[in-house]
């Protein structure tokens, strides 16, 4: 092979490599880690669900601290993104849905960027006119490894109204599984 060629094949090594992450999450692996009862039909959450942890404050796009435990007693997505991720961005309009049509039954969306500053934020939740709050997760790793293994993204949870983590979501998901794991626990 001559160096063009070898050039050629690298490209095309680089475009597969691409699509490969693209199709499994931002950096991660595709799963969908619902817990096995209500994967089978059953309870919307298993008895055994962990207790997810409401005690971070976080700064909002507008630099504003927000507290998670003001969300206690809600059926909560947290979502962890970027805006450089491909999954993320196909996701995030499914949010928007849920939450206007869940909103006020005790439904809250709850984004958290683990990597973009305000300034990054700002037009992006702008342009995908985002209606639920939108954190800077930059800098908390610790709220990442209460809900983690964050090892790609995007990663979203589902918490009950009695705050147990009910399902995972590690990769692309498909809209109808999500909403049909938040109607259960509404």
């Amino acid at each position: 092979m001559d160096s063009g060629q070898k050039g050629q094949h690298c490209s095309r090594c680089a475009a597969v490599l691409v699509m490969a992450l693209l199709a499994t999450g931002c950096g991660g692996t595709s799963s969908r880690e619902a817990p096995a009862s209500h994967a089978a039909g059953g309870a919307a959450c298993p008895a055994d669900a962990p207790a997810a942890s409401f005690n971070f404050t976080l700064k909002n796009i507008d630099d504003k601290p927000v507290n998670l435990a003001d969300y206690k007693g809600k059926v909560v997505l947290l979502d962890f993104w970027a805006t450089w991720c491909g999954p993320c961005k196909v996701e995030i309009p499914w949010f928007i849905e849920f939450q206007e049509r869940y909103g006020n039954q005790g439904f809250q969306v709850i984004g958290v960027s683990v990597d973009d500053k305000p300034e990054q934020l700002r037009p992006y939740v702008a342009e995908m006119k985002m209606n639920y709050p939108v954190l800077q997760g930059l800098g908390h790793d610790d709220l990442m490894d209460a809900f983690g293994p964050i090892l790609g993204i995007p990663v979203s949870t589902i918490i009950s109204r009695d705050g147990k983590i009910c399902a995972r979501h590690t990769g692309l998901s498909s809209k109808e599984v999500f909403e049909e794991q938040i109607k259960a626990l509404l």
